[in-house]
C-alpha cells in the first residue's frame, strides 16, 4: 500500500508517501502561501525519488478544512485533479483532526482542543483524544465559534494558532502545527480499512457559509 498525503490549508505546504509501515517520502515548504508554486514540483520529487508513477498509489490523502481559504482550496483541488486523472479513491482528513495529531507526535499530548484562528473574531475549535491505534478522534463537533463561545467548549489542553485568543494565559503549544505526515498518519489507518472516497467527494471544508464573500474582509487575496 502507498498513500500520498498532501497539506496546504494552514498557509504552508508539505507532501508525505507512506506505505504500511513507514514514510517513504517527505518534504516541506514553510514559507507561508507559497503552496501554488510548491506543492506539484514537491510531488512530482516525490514521485522521482521514489521511481513511481501517481497510479501507483492506492489512495490520496488530503487535509480538507477547516483552514486557510486558499489553502484548503489549492488541497483539494490538487487531489481532485490528480485522483481523477489515475482513477484513485480520496480520504479527506480534517484540519483539526490533523493538529491534534500533531500536537500527540510533538509533544505526547493525547487529549487535545484545537483551535485555529479563523480571523473576524472567530475560531474553528474541535476537542480529541487519542484512540488504542495512536489516532487522534473527535470527541465532539468542529465548530466555527467566536472567541467568547469557544471558551465554552474547551475540553483539554489548548493548542494552536487559536489558542491565545480563547484563553488567558499564553499557551505554550500555540505554535503547533500540522503538516503532510500527520495526514498520513490518521489517512494509514482510513486507507488500511478501505474508507475512503471517490475524487468528486474530494471537497473542502469551510464550516463559514459564503466563505468566498468574506476574503476581502480577511484580507487575503
Amino acid at each position: 500500500m502507498k498513500v500520498l498525503a498532501l497539506e496546504t490549508a494552514n498557509e504552508q505546504c508539505s507532501v508525505s508517501v507512506i506505505d504500511d509501515t513507514q514514510e517513504l517520502f517527505f518534504q516541506l515548504d514553510t514559507r507561508a502561501k507559497a503552496q501554488t508554486q510548491t506543492i506539484l514540483p514537491m510531488i512530482e520529487q516525490g514521485l522521482q525519488q521514489l521511481k513511481i508513477a501517481p497510479s501507483d498509489f492506492n489512495a490520496i490523502a488530503f487535509s480538507r478544512g477547516p483552514g486557510s481559504f486558499s489553502g484548503v482550496r489549492i488541497n483539494a483541488a490538487v487531489t481532485q485533479a490528480l485522483a481523477w486523472a489515475n482513477d484513485l479513491p480520496v480520504i479527506p482528513v480534517s484540519t483539526l483532526q490533523a493538529l491534534a495529531q500533531a500536537a500527540y507526535r510533538m509533544h505526547g499530548l493525547t487529549e487535545v482542543t484545537a483551535v485555529l484562528d479563523a480571523r473576524m473574531n472567530e475560531v474553528y475549535i474541535a476537542s480529541f483524544q487519542l484512540d488504542a491505534q495512536g489516532i487522534m478522534q473527535a470527541v465532539d463537533d468542529e465548530q466555527l465559534l467566536s472567541y467568547e463561545a469557544a471558551v465554552k467548549v474547551i475540553r483539554f489542553t489548548v493548542i494552536g494558532s487559536g489558542a491565545d485568543l480563547v484563553q488567558s494565559e499564553a499557551s505554550e503549544y500555540k505554535a503547533v502545527t500540522a503538516n503532510a505526515q500527520d495526514i498520513a498518519t490518521i489517512a494509514r489507518i482510513a486507507a488500511q480499512n478501505e474508507n475512503w472516497v471517490s475524487a468528486e467527494q474530494a471537497l473542502p471544508v469551510y464550516l463559514r457559509d459564503n466563505a468566498w464573500k468574506k476574503i476581502p474582509d480577511q484580507g487575503k487575496a
